[in-house]
């Protein structure tokens, strides 16, 4: 995808991009944008990965807090949940930023673009997971060996993990598209300032849009290693007094 969204950039966009930016850009910037835009999509999926697959930690921590009881178990994914915000909208934040700053309002929308350029093959996986889970349903209802129950079990938990990556690219190219949605609408505004009179919006700031996303995050973050820690002291309370 990064050759073909340059040759895209190379065949469709003019040598030199004028008014979307403080100075003339040219069409690899565009480019920069683009595959700014898949890596961090890429990395926010192997994140998505990590935070929702059996086979590494965070799930089987909250897996070992259900022996406890259902409060730890709530208490532990929710947190486990804000925790997961934290690599993603970085992410986010500093897409915003480098786009912005390359290409401005239209930079933006060509890194949601080039997130969502893989979006055909992550379609095609997210189908993975209905079909293993309706294979575990029909091989309980007739009454297969419980072995096979397992294995359907087991394809049916890759298939939420394949399935929670899909929603984790759809979340982050929704948040850049929302923002030039946003840019659009301004610079339109902008256009009929003696009928419709409008000032300008900090927001447009790479810097303000950076920190207004890591700020959002903030509590979410906080919320966690509060709840993380409450969780901690539940378990080691719960398996004293048994």
């Amino acid at each position: 995808m990064i050759f073909g969204l340059w040759l895209a950039a190379y065949l469709t966009l003019p040598d030199v991009i004028y008014g979307l930016a403080p100075v003339e850009r040219n069409y690899y910037h565009a480019w920069g944008c683009s595959v700014t835009g898949l890596l961090a999509g890429c990395i926010i999926g192997y994140v998505t990965e990590y935070y929702t697959s059996h086979s590494y930690g965070p799930v089987r921590e909250l897996a070992g807090s259900c022996t406890t009881g259902a409060a730890t178990n709530i208490i532990y994914g929710i947190a486990l949940g804000n925790y997961s915000t934290i690599i993603p909208i970085i992410l986010l934040a500093l897409t915003v930023f480098t786009s912005y700053s390359l290409l401005s309002m239209f930079g933006v929308a060509l890194a949601a673009l080039g997130m969502l350029s893989t979006l055909s093959i992550g379609l095609a996986i997210d189908a993975y997971g209905p079909v293993s889970d309706n294979a575990g349903g029909i091989a309980e209802m007739v009454g297969y060996p419980e072995e096979v129950r397992k294995r359907t079990d087991s394809l049916d938990a890759a298939g939420n993990t394949t399935a929670a990556i899909g929603k984790g690219f759809a979340i982050g190219s929704a948040a850049l598209v929302s923002l030039s949605l946003y840019g659009a609408f301004i610079t339109r505004a902008s256009n009929h300032a003696n009928r419709l009179p409008i000032t300008d919006v900090s927001v447009n700031s790479p810097l303000v849009i950076l920190g207004l996303l890591i700020g959002a995050m903030i509590p979410y973050w906080f919320s966690a290693l509060c709840m993380k820690s409450v969780g901690k002291a539940a378990l080691e309370m719960v398996n004293e007094i048994r």
